[in-house]
């Protein structure tokens, strides 16, 4: 597995100067696993996001992902602000921010195409039982959305493949939850969340400032004091 380049955790670090917690000296650095495809970039938005969460002290400590679905990424961070992985993400069917009312009691089968998204916002998830699928990582109990590795999903649906294609053109093809590499699940996702942590999925449609407004206000004000 190859490890996050040099500028991507300069920019996570810089976003975040001053909010670092103490650390002993002798601590040797964690590299954070990289699966994103060669050559693909994490947005500014997610950076800066990621930085806010950190400088904010908006996850209260506890570990956080910042998803994002337009480009099917999933990156991890531990409850220090540190970086411990990023990966591909397959994501709902269907564009939307929004869960319908109602989804979470619908079998799989039974939730229109149209309803397949998966939404967008903070949610503060963690593990916990399903009707049919065991211990799983709750996002968002209340719409049936969670984080789980690729084996839960259909042969037919080739969701491993679609996850090792180089763009995010074909990661759309879940009933809503967020679905990742098994490996990175195991390596990166189980620990990190093991004790719960926060969510952070960005938008298709709705604006940063409908779903995040307090990093809206935070990015508009920094950018008004330059």
């Amino acid at each position: 597995m190859r490890v996050f380049h040099g500028a991507l955790l300069l920019a996570l670090a810089s976003a975040s100067v001053g909010v670092a917690m103490a650390e002993e000296p002798a601590t040797p650095p964690v590299a954070s696993v990289d699966q994103l495809p060669p050559g693909q970039d994490v947005s500014d938005t997610v950076i800066e996001l990621a930085g806010w969460v950190i400088a904010a002290n908006d996850n209260h400590g506890y570990p956080f992902a910042v998803i994002d679905k337009a480009a099917a990424q999933v990156l991890v961070f531990g409850g220090d602000g540190k970086l411990r992985g990023a990966a591909p993400g397959l994501f709902g069917s269907a564009v939307g921010d929004h869960a319908a009312p109602g989804i979470a009691g619908l079998a799989l089968r039974e939730i229109p195409g149209r309803d397949r998204t998966t939404p967008a916002g903070r949610f503060v998830g963690g593990y916990g039982p399903s009707i049919d699928a065991g211990r799983v990582l709750w996002v968002d109990y209340d719409s049936a959305v969670s984080l789980h590795p690729t084996a839960a999903g259909l042969p037919a649906e080739r969701r491993d493949e679609r996850l090792a294609s180089p763009t995010p053109d074909d990661n759309r093809v879940t009933h809503g939850c967020i679905n990742v590499a098994t490996a990175f699940y195991e390596e990166v996702v189980r620990s990190t969340f093991e004790k719960g942590g926060v969510f952070y999925i960005l938008p298709d449609k709705d604006s940063m400032a409908e779903t995040f407004p307090e990093f809206a206000e935070s990015r508009a004000s920094a950018k008004r004091e330059n």
